[in-house]
């Protein structure tokens, strides 16, 4: 297919891209580039021997957006372009329900406009809030607990969707509930380099072993947990970005949603205990205050995936550690 990604030039998109690409699908990128660089596109090339065709357009600009969509025969689209600091969206509320909901708004008018009937959307396991529970399914209610304006955006957007998807004939949405991704590509050329001090772990993990952050701090050390730090589906990006290519190669008319994680929980304690192990260097670590909103333990069920799309994960943890180290050596 001809595949429009918006938010290529991203983490998540770029290496989707790159997993399009040698799947054997036509790739253009939509990314204003606000919190990524257009040397992804290097990258995406020195990976895949394919440049995808980039479109430098913000999606809450509808108008070129549309003109997009109008010179360009787009059979799908895979909807990555998004804010998604969630501390900056408690402090910038209203710029994130601009961009993220607004974008959406527009894209699928644009989309409307000139008939493509495909979206893939990546969505978030914050939609599911805090309920309570440990493991996360497909069927469970949303919206309940959502502490922050990103998260709420995810689920405003994926509730547009479903009434969209409703009201257009023939239309076919594919909502994708993303856990904890780490990683990069195997190449060693791509992966995660996030603008200033990153809100997750693996980053932030990345940045102290690179010497750009003085410490590690763990937000608290007594959940009720084994070793008392919390606990995550981490899922390896290139895992992800197949979930997409199985998502966009089983669609269906109606809006289908799927949780793509591994659903295997590990502490914080451990990815640190495992990254030291294969670095072979100590990270300077100290326990700091819980945050606010923090789960102890949260993971996904991705019994529907494996079932409905064929996809589960083929990599772990320590795949994800030994790519990061790979492509943090073509860094320095």
């Amino acid at each position: 297919m001809k595949v429009l990604v918006t938010g290529g030039t991203g983490y998540i998109g770029s290496h989707t891209c790159v997993e399009l690409i040698k799947s054997g699908h036509t790739v253009e990128i939509l990314d204003n580039l606000s919190n990524s660089k257009e040397e992804s596109l290097d990258k995406i090339e020195k990976i895949t021997g394919t440049r995808p065709k980039f479109h430098k357009v913000d999606l809450k600009d509808y108008e070129k957006t549309l003109e997009v969509f109008e010179s360009e025969n787009f059979e799908a689209v895979i909807h990555f372009a998004g804010l998604k600091a969630v501390g900056e969206s408690v402090e910038k509320p209203l710029e994130y329900y601009e961009n993220n909901v607004g974008g959406a708004i527009n894209l699928l008018r644009a989309m409307r406009e000139t008939g493509v009937k495909k979206l893939i959307f990546s969505s978030s396991a914050t939609v599911y809030g805090d309920q309570g529970a440990k493991a996360y399914s497909e069927e469970m209610t949303t919206g309940v607990g959502i502490t922050n304006p990103y998260g709420w955006t995810k689920s405003m957007i994926e509730q547009i969707i479903r009434d969209f998807s409703r009201a257009q004939k023939d239309f076919s949405a594919t909502i994708l509930r993303y856990f904890n991704p780490i990683g990069a590509d195997k190449s060693g050329f791509l992966g995660e380099d996030p603008n200033g001090i990153p809100n997750n772990l693996m980053p932030v993990v990345m940045k102290v072993y690179r010497g750009e952050i003085p410490e590690l701090t763990i937000f608290g050390d007594d959940y009720e947990t084994e070793d008392g730090s919390c606990r995550r589906d981490f899922i390896h990006v290139t895992d992800l970005a197949k979930g997409h290519i199985a998502a966009l190669e089983n669609m269906e008319n109606g809006t289908k949603v799927y949780n793509l994680g591994s659903g295997k929980p590990t502490s914080v304690f451990e990815v640190i205990s495992l990254f030291e192990k294969i670095s072979g260097e100590k990270l300077p670590v100290r326990i700091g205050k819980r945050r606010a909103g923090d789960l102890s333990e949260f993971w996904a069920n991705p019994e529907l995936a494996k079932k409905e799309l064929g996809w589960e994960t083929e990599l772990d943890v320590e795949d994800a550690i030994r790519d990061t180290l790979n492509y943090l050596k073509n860094l320095s």
